[in-house]
């Protein structure tokens, strides 16, 4: 779809009519409309959205704040292949926005003599400035081959070059609105929907529009209440547009180089292949040929804590439904290039991400708090296992309750994350030691329960006050006052439900303010975040999701809508004979 001069103060013909999209308002809108399962379409015309409507909404505008600081930062661009901006001048220069030719008779359409001053305005305005053009299919300057003009790929992602452009110029090309979004103040020698509102050098302005707009009332005009965003027919917030774009670009450009694969087990190759072999993915444990497909420029991936690889991989921390040791698969994996997340005797890149986000943008507090308050709601956990909260002690009903975490005791988080206690036993004896009058409630890993892995605490009984088998570990932390734990999840999941957390080992999510740490923090973890900032980097920076049954990949908020849909991943049976099946070729193998 091309652009559209329009001049918007004309009444009597509206640049557009509602339920159709008659112009380009920015990049976003050309990207959405490449997408198979999203769509965008008009609701008010131009004229009525930044003429008429009042746009003073404190809440509203603060929302359009958000939402151009996500735009511009998250650098949409034409297609998921196009992240970087090459080849571009070494020293200032200045961005020429091509445009499609409209129409013949079109209203304001610029003829090749209007797109020929503004080229030798832009070639001589700013000195020593070079000029780059943005090309477009059926554009003006297509067979342009001036060789002091630096002729961009079309495919040259807008954002970046906006980033270092010094100035910008165009006639009414849609992606003008881009330049403003950006901080540009374009030089406008059209009369474009975005012009004359204060946001543009108009060099013909027209002398009918007297209203100034901020960005951000652009924004919530043009694309908050002038469009509709639609995914399969439903409408979605312009926000989750965002999420969704930005899961699907992480995904090309991590994976786009291709991967080889390493101590992968076989039930996990499959998936694996759906979720990043798009572009190529070797599995072998074969050294020879994992040389060979790195000389070729390819990753080394590797499952789980290694030395070797360029990157380590692991479930994540909203999982699935079910048990990984059942064979369930995962909706969310995490891609380490550092080191791993419990490992703290050596930085990840989770621990650099949360040190990043000591401080969070709007629109990045508005997104976690979101995502939060689903998660919350929904009643979300890594695995989502345990249908039952126990009765607790009645005679201890004044006491404070204490939730007590088992974990599986040779996991790699307590193998790498725990020093002086590293057993469920001694977990309870200290969390006893520390609260000898409280309400001691013992929750062992369901693995552990399952009898799938190590970790059984024989005399449980006599140290905790109550055991809670096959509980809802969700349900135990609501009616709890404090999380003990050596390294365990749990934590992290009673931290960002507003419970207190004493950490005997150094979890990812000790150390940095949160919690009541007794076991050895890194200095490296100097940062203090706060939990908004600490559940950003976990849920949404860190990790990547994917539909488990096509592997395309999902925006944090589309896997935690579709694991609350998700049903049980396996029948009890079927989990206990498929885990001791996997545990037993996996020894065999060498693989645990």
């Amino acid at each position: 779809m091309g652009d559209r001069p329009q001049d918007i103060s004309s009444k009597a013909a509206p640049a557009t009519s509602p339920g159709r999209l008659l112009s380009q308002p920015s990049l976003l809108v050309h990207r959405v409309m490449q997408e198979t399962d999203l769509s965008v379409s008009q609701r008010l015309d131009w004229d009525t959205a930044l003429v008429d409507l009042p746009l003073d909404d404190s809440a509203a505008l603060t929302r359009a704040r958000g939402l151009t600081e996500w735009l511009t930062s998250s650098y949409v661009s034409k297609s998921s292949a196009t992240y970087d901006a090459g080849g571009l001048p070494d020293g200032p220069f200045v961005l020429v926005l091509d445009q499609p030719r409209a129409p013949d008779g079109t209203s304001d359409a610029p003829s090749d003599a209007d797109m020929a001053e503004l080229l030798v305005f832009a070639q001589t305005e700013i000195l020593n400035a070079q000029v780059a053009i943005l090309p477009c299919e059926g554009g003006y300057f297509s067979d342009l081959t001036d060789p002091r003009i630096l002729m961009l790929s079309g495919d040259t992602n807008l954002y970046r070059v906006l980033e270092q452009a010094t100035a910008v110029y165009t006639h009414c090309a849609g992606f003008g609105v881009d330049a403003i979004l950006a901080g540009h103040r374009p030089r406008v020698f059209g009369r474009p929907w975005y012009g004359g509102l204060g946001l543009t050098q108009d060099e013909n302005p027209n002398p009918y529009l007297t209203r100034q707009l901020t960005r951000a009332q652009l924004i919530l005009a043009a694309l908050l209440e002038g469009l509709s965003w639609t995914s399969d027919g439903t409408p979605i917030r312009l926000e989750e547009v965002l999420a969704r774009l930005q899961a699907r670009d992480r995904a090309h450009l991590e994976d786009s180089p291709g991967y080889v694969a390493s101590n992968i087990l076989p039930w996990k190759r499959r998936f694996l292949r759906q979720y990043i072999g798009g572009q190529h993915l070797d599995i072998t444990d074969d050294p020879e040929k994992i040389a060979e497909a790195k000389a070729a420029g390819f990753r080394h991936v590797i499952w789980g804590h290694s030395e070797s690889g360029d990157v380590r991989i692991e479930d994540g921390f909203l999982r699935s439904r079910g048990l990984g040791a059942a064979l369930v698969r995962p909706m969310s994996l995490v891609f380490d290039d550092l080191g791993m997340y419990f490992d703290p005797k050596r930085a990840s890149r989770l621990e650099q991400i949360i040190s990043d986000r000591a401080t969070l943008s709007l629109h990045e507090e508005d997104r976690i708090s979101r995502l939060l308050s689903q998660i919350k709601e929904l009643h979300l956990s890594k695995y989502n296992v345990g249908k039952t909260t126990p009765d607790l002690p009645s005679d201890l009903s004044d006491a404070p309750r204490i939730l007590v975490a088992g974990q599986v005791e040779d996991d790699a988080s307590l193998r790498h994350g725990a020093d002086d206690i590293t057993t469920n036993r001694a977990l309870l004896l200290a969390a006893r030691a520390a609260h000898p009058e409280a309400c001691l409630i013992y929750k062992p890993h369901p693995d552990v329960e399952a009898g799938l892995r190590k970790g059984r605490v024989e005399d449980a009984e006599t140290i905790a006050d109550s055991v809670a088998r096959h509980a809802d570990p969700l349900d135990l932390i609501d009616a709890c006052d404090r999380v003990w734990t050596m390294t365990s999840l749990i934590g992290f999941e009673a931290l960002i439900r507003d419970t207190p957390v004493t950490c005997v080992g150094t979890p990812f999510y000790a150390g940095w303010g949160l919690t009541t740490d007794l076991g050895p923090v890194p200095a490296r973890r100097a940062a203090r975040p706060t939990l908004a900032g600490l559940a950003h980097a976990t849920l949404i920076d860190y990790p990547r999701y994917f539909d488990p049954r096509t592997g395309a990949p999902l925006s944090p908020e589309e896997a935690v809508a579709l694991l609350a849909q998700a049903p049980q991943g396996r029948s009890k049976l079927m989990q206990f004979g498929l885990a001791k099946l996997r545990q037993a070729r996996a020894a065999l193998l060498g693989l645990r």
